[in-house]
């Protein structure tokens, strides 16, 4: 299933990009986008999820494109990636582009574990599609993108798929939480920037590649979300 509910009392992330596409503060994740991108009116952005009324679901595999209203034409999702692959935080569109979240509140969140795939089919479609978008934005790169920091990885591949394959306006959107106390996130942005250049470093990416204008780093202060 790609559809998973989620509790409204969590904390950490899982709270916070909840507070951030409903209620009343939509709008700050909105405005930090539309800075980053001139195209986009603020106003015209749409979140899908986690919505309030539909449980706080999070979507992942075919279910995330067809809340997206998505049909890829030049190769399909399961051509590239097995299931139970990304389980988007938040998805969100404005017009004809795309935005896929994922959000971190604690800067040990980054270092996530290596690919826990177990299908020799999986395994192999997964590497053959890392290898893909590293060659794209990382061709010099000799670091394996299925070890450590995989899910920031995976998500990038997803970007590709998207829109290198499919040639879809879509964005993927990392939404780094500033101040959450109740995970011990980190104080000020400056904290995330260092983890952020150090996870790059351990990737061998470089911040400017040919997919970075399509990334967008948003850092909330959740002192800012109105509850």
């Amino acid at each position: 299933m790609g559809i998973i509910r989620q509790n409204n009392n969590g904390k950490g992330s899982l709270k916070d990009i909840q507070l951030l596409v409903n209620n009343s503060n939509k709008h700050i994740i909105n405005e930090e986008i539309a800075k980053k991108l001139c195209n986009i009116d603020s106003h015209k952005v749409e979140w899908l999820s986690p919505k309030k009324n539909k449980e706080y679901a999070e979507y992942r595999d075919q279910d995330f494109l067809d809340l997206l209203e998505i049909n890829p034409t030049k190769l399909s999702l399961k051509e590239f990636w097995p299931s139970r692959g990304p389980q988007w935080d938040a998805l969100g569109l404005c017009e004809d582009s795309y935005f896929l979240v994922e959000a971190k509140a604690n800067i040990g969140e980054l270092v996530t574990p290596a690919c826990s795939a177990t299908s020799e089919k999986s395994i192999k479609l997964i590497n053959k599609s890392l290898r893909a978008t590293q060659k794209l934005i990382a061709p010099d790169s000799k670091v394996d993108w299925s070890g450590k920091y995989y899910q920031y990885t995976n998500r990038l591949a997803h970007l590709y798929y998207l829109r290198e394959i499919n040639e879809l306006d879509a964005y993927m959107v990392f939404v780094y939480f500033v101040g959450d106390k109740s995970v011990g996130g980190p104080d000020k942005k400056v904290e995330w920037d260092k983890a952020i250049d150090k996870m790059y470093k351990k990737i061998d990416l470089k911040k400017e590649n040919k997919l970075s204008k399509y990334v967008i780093d948003v850092f909330i202060d959740v002192n800012d979300l109105k509850f």
